[in-house]
């Protein structure tokens, strides 16, 4: 059933940490959605060990402080859905804390959860089992050193938590697509295997994922997205202050219609730039193959996408394809192999640059001596790096640039023994009497100190082994049958 024409969804953040800065314009444009993807694989590690210290924790919890806090009025006075993953190892928790907000105000929005895409307590398992990663086949890691195995699920549950009447829906890990893809299988009744128009969905829903990415930021040509100008050449549009517009740069909208139709913009007035380039490099972000990008709900085919300017920082987007949907999620594991630190120096002077390299490679041979005679193992890995002459770039620098007065040193190390890399770290800034002139500003906060090197696991599960699970207010939501899967494996891994 159709309940809506055409539905505006605001993607109003890309990761865990970014600015809210981008709600209330977006609110203010008349959005019917908000969405925000707080999770990428490292997070999810993060909250898992914060959940194993405290089990009410393992979630984003500055959604309720920078998100519900100031704006759960307005939503509920307007009418606007709210789909998050804020949820990360523990959505129960995530809205628990949402509705203890929402009761602070008064408010009497329902609060939904989506699970099920948590796998950790089966690490074990998969480990004897003897799967592979997908990428270099290596084992699945012992289960003591995991922090978190979670399945990417796709929009079903969302969609069928927003029918069920949610007016906030938290899930844990799912696709970042779904987040608006869901949505529209709520606004537009659309069916599950109409694969062309849950293409369309999800490609308006990877298009918005990053936040401002698809208004300029991240955009090659970042002069014509801080400016908003074309009509001047690079040294003109430099000299016009490209930072307004950065500072107040618009978060994208998507136009959805139920007929699949895709229109890209931002709140007017804003600062950015929405035109078929900075849409279309977005569109190019993280999807491997073009003709195969397999997500839980569809594998979309984006080659033959037209991007057309509809009117000022408008883009119609059309002619995304779709296929019938994986029979496996893919499944993001993390976990520990050692540890790391690094510090980063700073070098002036005439032949700035070999003196920073030779101050890294004595400090690395000093601590690997030290290291031999104190019993420990070579160091796994030992990183030496100038920046400001431009060595990265190889055949590619430019013939001066070796001449730099100034340059970054970056020395960092990973080993499995934290005490090793304490060592190391003793001993880069130890050596600092005996360095050649020129080393200058230890950055800041005194001598950095070890970290955990967290490291990712990628691995396909079939469909029926993993069982999402939807709750509005604590009472379970029953999800429609999903359509049969294809015999054969997705040219690609799902996301």
């Amino acid at each position: 059933m159709v309940r809506k024409r055409l539905i505006r969804v605001g993607g109003a953040g890309g990761f865990w940490g970014e600015s809210a800065v981008g709600v209330r314009p977006l609110l203010d444009a008349g959005v019917d959605v908000l969405v925000f993807d707080y999770l990428a694989e490292i997070t999810l590690s993060i909250l898992a060990r914060q959940r194993r210290d405290d089990p009410a924790q393992g979630y984003a919890r500055d959604v309720v402080p920078a998100l519900v806090k100031p704006f759960a009025r307005r939503l509920a006075e307007r009418g606007v859905k709210l789909v998050v993953n804020a949820g990360g190892v523990n959505p129960t928790a995530c809205a628990e804390a949402i509705r203890a907000e929402l009761a602070a105000q008064g408010l009497a929005l329902k609060v939904a959860t989506v699970a099920g895409d948590d796998l950790a307590d089966r690490a074990a398992t998969f480990h004897q089992a003897g799967i592979v990663d997908l990428d270099d086949g290596r084992a699945f890691p012992a289960p003591e050193t995991v922090a978190s195995v979670n399945a990417y699920l796709g929009a079903v549950p969302i969609a069928a938590a927003l029918t069920a009447g949610a007016d906030i829906v938290v899930t844990g890990r799912v696709v970042d697509s779904a987040l608006t893809l869901g949505p529209c299988l709520w606004a537009f009744g659309w069916a599950l295997d109409d694969w062309d128009r849950l293409a369309a969905g999800s490609l308006a829903g990877h298009l918005i994922e990053c936040g401002p990415q698809a208004t300029g930021g991240n955009f090659t040509d970042w002069r014509q997205a801080a400016t908003g100008r074309t009509d001047a050449p690079p040294e003109t549009a430099a000299d016009a202050d490209p930072v307004p517009g950065i500072a107040r740069i618009g978060y994208p909208i998507a136009e959805i219609a139920a007929d699949g139709a895709v229109t890209i913009t931002k709140p007017p007035g804003t600062g950015g730039r929405v035109s078929p380039a900075t849409v279309g490099e977005q569109m190019l972000y993280e999807i491997g193959d073009p003709t195969a990008y397999a997500l839980p709900d569809v594998v979309c085919d984006v080659a033959s996408v037209t991007l057309t300017q509809a009117g000022p920082d408008r883009v119609a987007v059309a002619g995304a394809r779709g296929r019938p949907a994986p029979g496996h999620y893919k499944v993001s594991a993390t976990h520990a192999d050692g540890y790391r630190a690094g510090q980063v120096l700073f070098f002036y002077g005439e032949q700035a640059a070999a003196k920073a390299r030779a101050y890294g490679q004595a400090m690395a041979a000093r601590a690997r001596v030290l290291a031999q005679t104190l019993g420990f193992a070579p160091f796994d890995e030992v990183a030496i790096e100038t920046f400001g002459d431009e060595s990265h770039y190889g055949a590619f620098a430019r013939p001066d640039a070796a001449a730099a007065r100034e340059v970054a040193l970056k020395v960092a190390v990973r080993h499995a023994d934290a005490r090793a890399v304490g060592l190391f770290l003793r001993e880069l800034v130890g050596g600092a009497l005996a360095t050649p002139p020129g080393l200058t500003m230890f950055t800041g906060g005194g001598r950095p100190k070890p970290s955990p090197v967290v490291r990712l696991f990628s691995f396909l599960i079939p469909k029926d082994q993993v069982t999402a699970t939807v709750a509005l207010d604590g009472a379970p939501v029953a999800l429609p049958a999903a359509p049969a899967p294809p015999e054969t494996p997705p040219e690609t891994p799902p996301e």
